[in-house]
């Protein structure tokens, strides 16, 4: 069956069916009287056809906006921040765990840094209610009265890992194997070569890394060390006793024999500082090779027997905060660039 066709419309009745019969008066909304539109109902009611308009609904107000940028001084309960001393404000970006203190300090020189909207100055402090931005990116700042303890790692390094976020030559990371966290990063506590193995530490605080480096606070680095060639009693005692590197004069603290056959003996050795390849140059000097180097200890931490490598553990918060009772406070304006 065809369906059923509509006809055309006839053009010329269909251009004026919708057409008013009057012309429309342009200022029938003009004002009349007493400045009030035509149409609009007087005092009395009188003088118009159309209702009232109902005003428009009141917004309720919504909630403050949250955030430490936000709160002014007021804190996350309500009540008033308390009162802090200032600080300088590469320590309060190295205990958020945003860099090194170092880093931080070159990073204000560049610019990079803004407190309250002014580009910061080297040696300038700050408080809590300070707004602190990198690159346009606002950092929760830490302060050591208000804030939770550091995180800290223990790291079980495998050779054939670089200790740096960015390796031109593509090689593994340690990185790569650690947590990821947020609003900060984590930051070694010294380094170890791409063929040394051990015990590895990490913070998120940049001033405890610095302490935990820093001379003035004592802590012993132990290494297990694979010997190859002939270590005579006098080499023994010319390591004891210091040998000259290019970068001066180095020692080891102890250094006991530790077992093995043949040409490759192992031997424990301790010193207090941490310099590039220090060990492996220290053993060149008196005409060995190191073939094996495993650091077994770094100051109170000992490397798990358990932990195995490429593997973590994490401190929990009271072991932290019993190692920040121990160290030696590091004078100001001190660091290491180990």
């Amino acid at each position: 069956m065809k369906p059923k066709r509509t006809p055309f419309r006839d053009s010329k009745k269909s251009a004026g069916e919708n057409r008013p019969a009057a012309g429309v008066d342009r200022d029938s909304r003009k004002t009349s009287g007493r400045g009030r539109p035509a149409g609009h109902a007087n005092a009395s009611g009188e003088g118009g056809d159309a209702p009232l308009a109902k005003p428009a609904p009141r917004r309720r107000p919504g909630p403050p906006p949250i955030g430490r940028a936000n709160r002014g001084q007021i804190a996350r309960n309500g009540k008033p921040v308390a009162e802090a001393r200032p600080e300088r404000l590469q320590k309060i970006l190295a205990q958020a765990g945003v860099g090194s203190r170092r880093e931080m300090e070159e990073w204000i020189a560049a610019g990079k840094i803004t407190v309250n909207g002014e580009v910061a100055k080297i040696g300038q402090s700050v408080v809590p209610t300070d707004k602190v931005k990198i690159g346009g990116r606002l950092i929760n700042i830490r302060f050591t009265g208000n804030a939770r303890p550091p995180r800290v790692l223990m790291y079980h390094k495998p050779e054939g890992e670089i200790v740096s976020r960015d390796d031109p030559d593509g090689r593994p990371s340690v990185f790569a194997a650690l947590p990821r966290i947020r609003g900060g990063r984590w930051i070694t506590v010294g380094r170890l070569d791409f063929n040394t193995s051990g015990l590895l530490l990490f913070t998120t605080s940049g001033e405890l890394a610095n302490k935990l480096m820093h001379p003035s606070s004592e802590l012993v680095r132990e290494y297990a060390v694979r010997v190859l060639g002939e270590l005579t009693p006098e080499a023994q005692k010319q390591l004891l006793e210091g040998v000259e590197l290019e970068d001066g004069k180095a020692s080891f603290a102890s250094l006991e024999d530790a077992g093995g056959e043949g040409a490759n003996r192992w031997v424990r050795v301790t010193l207090f500082e941490g310099r590039n390849r220090e060990v492996r140059r220290m053993f060149e000097a008196v005409g060995c090779t190191v073939s094996r180097l495993i650091r077994v200890r770094y100051g109170p931490f000992v490397l798990p027997p358990q932990l195995k490598r490429g593997r973590c553990r994490e401190l929990s918060e009271a072991e932290v905060k019993e190692l920040l009772k121990q160290l030696r406070p590091v004078a100001p304006g001190s660091r290491t660039d180990e």
